[in-house]
């Protein structure tokens, strides 16, 4: 996974839960298929904060709400000021609101929507599975486990694909969680409350950076075109941010994957069915 040659993690060194699945079950439109390329789970505020820590930076828990511009500096709620400022605040980041919807405005076309749940479970399947436009859902389900007793479930979707058809994401999640229940994949009398999120798939961005301001990863609507994945953007673009701050590269979107998976057959078509272009 580029992350952890991104990050340079020594995979056997990190203190947290950390799986990998040598194959991703993939099934579509009845066929089951092996996607064999490496792939890791974490638990995402453990990797979250381990990140901080080995950052060293300090944090301060802010919600900014005003930001404005004085003499060459970013000044954040008359509370904090600096020279540089980088919005990574997911989609409703408020640097992207405050400087840059306008030269980056999002199309309703690319938004993302999801449901998803991250529960302790005692998961009875060890692999990786993921459910392509099951009974016409524009997306996929997605049943990942997680090292010592914790699974991710999740459905997401193309936002305006759903609505252009009169659909919503929910009875899409509920004829998932009624399949998992059929698979034996959870139990029967497992509680599920998934929560919601949306983010953008990358099209059209047409600026990152504003003088000393930066936008990076959903913040900048960076998700690939093919799998709506967005940590990997998020972590490129960041490592760029940094790199542009230090004086040691322009941040352009040139290295930033637009795609999960290499050029071929099967990016094509996953793109193509989200977002009806390739």
């Amino acid at each position: 996974m580029a992350v952890v040659a991104d990050l340079e993690m020594d995979i056997g060194a990190y203190p947290h839960r950390f799986l990998t699945f040598e194959v991703t079950r993939v099934h579509l439109k009845g066929l089951r298929l092996n996607m064999c390329a490496p792939q890791h789970s974490i638990r995402r505020f453990e990797f979250d904060h381990w990140l901080l820590e080995r950052s060293g930076a300090q944090v301060l828990n802010h919600e900014a709400r005003r930001i404005e511009r004085r003499d060459g500096r970013f000044v954040i709620d008359d509370r904090f000021e600096w020279e540089y400022l980088v919005g990574a605040g997911g989609t409703a980041c408020p640097v992207y609101r405050g400087l840059f919807r306008e030269v980056n405005p999002r199309a309703r076309t690319l938004q993302a929507v999801a449901l998803e749940q991250e529960l302790p479970c005692e998961w009875r399947d060890g692999d990786c599975h993921l459910w392509f436009f099951h009974k016409g859902l524009p997306g996929y389900s997605w049943y990942v486990p997680k090292a010592d007793g914790y699974l991710n479930l999740g459905v997401g979707a193309m936002a305006a694909r759903l609505k252009d058809r009169g659909d919503d994401i929910r009875p899409h999640w509920d004829r998932f969680e009624a399949r998992l229940r059929g698979r034996g994949l959870i139990d029967g009398g497992l509680k599920l409350a998934p929560q919601g999120y949306a983010y953008y798939l990358r099209d059209g961005v047409q600026r990152l950076r504003l003088d000393k301001a930066f936008v990076i990863g959903d913040a900048a609507g960076l998700a690939t075109r093919d799998m709506a994945e967005g940590i990997g953007p998020a972590v490129r673009s960041g490592l760029l941010a940094a790199e542009a701050i230090a004086g040691e590269a322009d941040y352009t979107l040139e290295t930033i994957a637009a795609h999960s998976l290499p050029a071929g057959l099967p990016r094509h078509i996953l793109e193509y069915k989200l977002l009806g272009r390739s």
